[in-house]
């Protein structure tokens, strides 16, 4: 018997949409039924991929947000919901990198990264949060509500390397912001969990595995590969469902076996 999860009816916005992760969380999404909202600060990317959901059947909408900046981080949530409807799942996955040993890094490195990863990431979901919490505190008895954020953290969060110790900073205090938001919010029926991602080859980070550095790095996985980003895609379509209503504050590491 055939087993499937239909998000028909729901509304799902996704930060970092503009490549990476974040594309493929959206196609998947769409995929699966729900109308995707596109956002990041590359405007031309998130046309593309929108035609590219709209060829496949399904509903997506562009708009444009940094997640640096609170103001457009409203502006764009509030566009949305005027757009499309009451958004139903968050997926946080804007994101930077920053490969630099501890001493060498700037406080203008260090702005960037936090800001972008951590900083960003908060208020994105708080401003969805917002909405979700006055939705569910102005239901009426037996009205389903509520509302799934899926925070995109990192292994690097549960397992610092060297040279890459302020990412794994910023990505440890994702995890620890998802528990956080789950015990608050919980119990208005606002399921948070966070996925730490291995080592995924996206367009980023394509040209690196054929490196000296990059081989290295793969020797070191468990079995000797990295990751595609489909094989997150079961994951994401779980946490953004009503099947995954048992799953709340989970922090759950996506890595290959990397972190255990």
């Amino acid at each position: 018997m055939a087993y499937s999860i239909d998000l028909s009816g729901r509304v799902a916005l996704v930060t970092g949409a503009s490549s990476g992760l974040g594309a493929q969380a959206a196609r998947v999404l769409a995929r699966a039924g729900a109308a995707v909202v596109l956002c990041a600060r590359r405007v031309e990317r998130l046309k593309d991929l929108r035609a590219q959901i709209e060829g496949e059947g399904g509903d997506a909408h562009v708009i444009a947000m940094d997640v640096t900046d609170t103001v457009s981080i409203r502006a764009a949530v509030a566009h949305a919901e005027t757009e499309v409807g009451s958004i139903d799942i968050l997926v946080n996955c804007s994101g930077v990198g920053l490969s630099r040993r501890l001493q060498e890094v700037s406080e203008e490195d260090y702005d960037r990264l936090m800001n972008t990863n951590q900083r960003g990431a908060f208020f994105v979901a708080q401003e969805v949060a917002k909405r979700m919490l006055a939705r569910a505190k102005g239901a009426a008895p037996g009205t389903y509500t509520g509302g799934r954020i899926i925070n995109i953290a990192s292994v690097l969060g549960l397992r610092p390397l060297a040279q890459v110790g302020v990412y794994a900073m910023s990505k440890a205090a994702i995890i620890h912001m998802t528990r956080a938001m789950a015990l608050e919010w919980g119990r208005f029926g606002i399921n948070v969990n966070a996925i730490c991602p291995g080592y995924i080859d996206t367009e980023i980070n394509h040209d690196h595995w054929q490196t000296e550095a990059g081989q290295k790095l793969v020797q070191m996985l468990p079995r000797k590969r990295v990751g595609q980003p489909q094989d997150l895609d079961a994951l994401v379509v779980l946490l953004a469902s009503g099947e995954g209503h048992f799953v709340n504050g989970a922090i759950i590491a996506a890595d290959d076996g990397f972190s255990a």
